[in-house]
């Protein structure tokens, strides 16, 4: 058995560095978590039928639901059931910009890049005829809807998480350039001229061609927008939108979602006794699905405490999200 107390301010200090019992299968980083993710979600037969009507009409699924509901899992699921690859995420907050998803201008680098160039020549001039489109596409890097519409391996699965944090205008911005079909960066249309095609980055490092300083699509991604319902959104956003509330998972769902997660439990009593403990507290509070399955975890863990130190445990991790 694992000892509980992994950190114990009683004891000496290590004499090595200390090995971390494994981690949660949900916590690990990189592309198992994302497996985990994908394989492990649980969808409603509406936001299954959400989710068909929203491929079938290429139009963005505005998801929204309380904290923990599991509302950005839903895009790892369909990108590993649709072969889309790996979801590319573009986190909101108040500050974020629909430019700022296009694409990044990196000009300070490219200045400095160019006076390095020049220190090393015999002039200006043999940079000068170089840097103003082959080296500049080096420095600029789209962003998470951009690599998403520049895809050549499109469609792609786009995560905008938390778009009700956005400033105002963003959601309808947003859509306008789905619409249209394309985006510009200004950047490379003042050299198109001379420098019709240039190379640029994606937010995985991949190289794209832009004709013209002008990024085309021909497949729109699957986008998945998720929405803690903190505001009302305009209507002619939510007429573009396919919509899908998430609730919040009765009994049987948790049930069905903690197995998933962790099949060696299943059937296990002290399973049903913390997922009655759980619904308990939930009505008393907000909590979410995640801090269910942290406590059946860590089940095994706390066997070798009292009753009254694993209810000291069990107050830490379903603390209330309404604070």
């Amino acid at each position: 058995m694992v000892t509980w107390k992994i950190y114990d301010p009683d004891t000496g200090p290590a004499a090595s560095k200390l090995k971390l019992p494994p981690p949660p299968p949900w916590r690990r980083p990189g592309p198992q978590r994302r497996a985990v993710i994908a394989s492990t979600f649980r969808a409603t037969s509406e936001v299954v039928n959400a989710v068909n009507v929203a491929l079938h009409l290429r139009r963005p699924l505005l998801i929204t639901g309380n904290p923990g509901t599991g509302k950005s899992s839903l895009v790892y699921s369909v990108a590993d059931r649709l072969g889309l690859g790996d979801v590319l995420v573009w986190a909101i907050n108040s500050r974020s910009t629909l430019a700022e998803g296009l694409y990044r201008y990196d000009a300070l680098a490219r200045l400095q890049h160019i006076q390095q160039q020049q220190a090393r020549s015999a002039g200006p001039k043999s940079v000068a005829a170089t840097a103003e489109a082959d080296e500049l596409g080096a420095f600029i890097t789209l962003g998470a809807l951009g690599s998403a519409l520049a895809a050549a391996d499109a469609p792609r699965a786009l995560l905008i998480d938390e778009i009700d944090k956005s400033d105002v205008d963003l959601p309808n911005d947003l859509l306008s350039v789905l619409d249209t079909g394309a985006f510009p960066i200004p950047e490379l249309q003042r050299v198109a001229e001379q420098h019709p095609t240039v190379k640029v980055r994606t937010t995985e490092s991949r190289s794209v061609s832009v004709k013209k300083g002008l990024v085309s699509f021909k497949e729109y991604p699957f986008i998945v927008m998720t929405s803690n319902g903190e505001r009302d959104f305009p209507a002619p956003f939510l007429r573009r939108c396919v919509q899908c509330s998430l609730p919040d998972p009765d009994e049987a769902q948790l049930g069905s979602i903690v197995k998933a997660h962790l099949p060696k439990i299943a059937g296990d009593p002290e399973m049903k006794t913390l997922l009655a403990d759980f619904l308990a507290r939930r009505e008393q509070g907000a909590l979410a699905t995640d801090q269910l399955l942290n406590a059946q975890y860590l089940a095994a863990h706390r066997k070798s405490l009292t009753p009254a130190e694993q209810k000291e445990v069990l107050d830490v991790m379903f603390k209330s999200l309404e604070g």
